[in-house]
């Protein structure tokens, strides 16, 4: 059994938090605030689905880490909700047109067949095991002199992920399973969640007069950085047998773990740190 912890977080988004919160990447600004969208619309739906699965479940430990999945995605869409009303407010109430797509996208997928969502969840739950490496190994270029209430939600979401990152896929091996279902949602839960980052960030960047060519190349580099170090995970991840479990997480995910259990509060980070240790303010 996993120790899956429901942390309900005090984060604050005042209106001195600029939309492109590292100023010298834009790009990357923006496209975490287009995944940020996402949430508010992704996660309601990955715990609707994962509910209806469990009821089929008589397992007494994967009920319980089912229970604190939910506890945990509900946190983090709330607070994602916060951010982008924050976001939209400084001038790009546009973005609210994507969230309506979004909204009506996940709605007409509640119509689909369990196995379906439940391969979709698992297949994006699986997807974050790559984006913590990402996130958490590059994190120096990714948040360096970042706005430190904007990295401290991001870092802490994906924390989560990894504590997490098993209960989909142990629901739909228990409940649906299907190799060839679960690799077609694998892909969907993934491209999709990633098209419409992509989509929200060049939103903001067009309305900002800021998606020229240099713009469009470093905002590729980006997405391409990503799939570079997601590559490995989904090729593991498509190998018969193979369970999210014999990933191992990176080590700054257990020093987080271990600082907050220490501190508790709001986990600021320090992002003028040339590391951005675990270590909060």
């Amino acid at each position: 059994m996993h120790d899956i912890r429901t942390r309900r977080i005090p984060f604050e988004f005042p209106q001195d938090i600029e939309p492109y919160w590292k100023p010298d990447m834009p790009e990357w600004s923006a496209l975490l605030n287009g995944l940020s969208l996402t949430m508010p619309y992704l996660e309601p739906f990955l715990i609707r689905t994962i509910r209806e699965a469990a009821e089929s479940i008589e397992e007494a430990e994967l009920h319980s880490e089912v229970r604190a999945f939910v506890e945990q995605e509900a946190q983090h869409f709330s607070q994602h909700r916060k951010f982008n009303e924050l976001i939209k407010s400084k001038g790009y109430p546009h973005l609210a047109e994507l969230e309506s797509e979004m909204e009506s996208y996940y709605r007409k997928l509640d119509a689909a067949s369990l196995q379906k969502r439940m391969a979709y969840t698992s297949g994006f739950e699986t997807m974050t095991i790559g984006l913590t490496r990402f996130l958490i190994n590059r994190r120096r270029w990714l948040f360096k002199d970042a706005d430190p209430r904007v990295a401290s939600l991001m870092l802490w979401h994906i924390v989560e992920e990894a504590e997490h990152k098993s209960v989909a896929v142990d629901v739909y091996r228990a409940v649906c399973p299907g190799y060839r279902a679960w690799v077609f949602g694998l892909f969907h839960g993934s491209f999709h969640v990633l098209s419409m980052a992509i989509r929200g960030a060049t939103m903001m960047l067009v309305r900002d007069g800021r998606f020229k060519f240099v713009n469009k190349l470093r905002l590729t580099g980006l997405v391409a950085s990503f799939l570079m170090t997601w590559a490995p995970v989904l090729v593991r991840s498509l190998l018969p047998g193979h369970h999210p479990d014999h990933i191992e997480d990176p080590p700054w995910v257990a020093q987080w773990i271990n600082e907050y259990d220490v501190k508790e509060g709001v986990p600021l980070l320090d992002t003028s740190h040339d590391d951005i240790p675990a270590s909060f303010t």
